[in-house]
């Protein structure tokens, strides 16, 4: 019987570790910051491939260009 209890209290012992552990996982990967932090580094990933890099740059300079090409026609 003293066996039995002393199992027992080891495998609840033991479940209490596993759920702090299971608890603090959880709250590392709810943590805002790190979120943040994940999405920043995505982005500035995708942003850094030259699919997406180099049409970014075309478009800006069309922005640009059209914005020079309309200020010039406003002071006419």
């Amino acid at each position: 019987m003293a066996d039995d209890t002393e199992r027992i209290e080891q495998q609840i012992a033991q479940a209490r570790e596993d759920l702090a552990s299971t608890l603090d996982q959880l709250a590392d990967r709810a943590n805002p910051q790190r979120l943040a932090d994940d999405a920043k580094a995505r982005a500035v990933e995708t942003l850094q491939k030259p699919a997406v890099k180099y049409p970014l740059i075309g478009a800006g300079a069309l922005v640009a260009v059209l914005a020079i090409r309309k200020l010039r026609g406003g002071q006419r």
